[in-house]
């Protein structure tokens, strides 16, 4: 499995929005929206602000596959589910301190509908 750079972790992790584009079917890339990302340790983690309808998120579940730009970085990724019940704490905990001044935007990436919806960013 491929890891991240340093200066892509950080670049990427300190990044106050990241565009994801998961692949269609087809293989072409659906067009990038903006979502928020949080760092924990060396992995980098997103979740969908609408839940399991999020039509981004459906798709990324979909494809396992798509590409991310973030903090002058653009990279294809595997999207891999994430379940372990420490390591979505520690995501809550990410979100929380990244940008818990939203917290009306911050409560639905922490609840079990959000947390049921983290997906591990791997560089393909």
């Amino acid at each position: 499995m491929t890891t991240w750079k340093e200066n892509e972790l950080n670049k990427i992790g300190n990044a106050s929005e990241l565009r994801i584009a998961p692949q269609r079917s087809d293989g072409t890339l659906r067009n990038p929206l903006p979502i928020w990302v949080v760092r924990v340790g060396d992995d980098l983690y997103v979740r969908s602000f609408r839940g399991p309808n999020g039509s981004w998120f459906r798709a990324a579940q979909r494809s396992q596959a798509g590409q991310i730009q973030a903090g002058g970085v653009q990279k294809d990724v595997t999207f891999v589910a994430e379940t372990d019940a420490d390591v979505n704490d520690a995501v809550d905990a990410a979100y929380q301190e990244k940008y818990g001044r939203y917290p009306q935007y911050v409560a639905p990436l922490v609840n079990n509908e959000g947390r049921a919806t983290t997906l591990k960013l791997v560089p393909a």
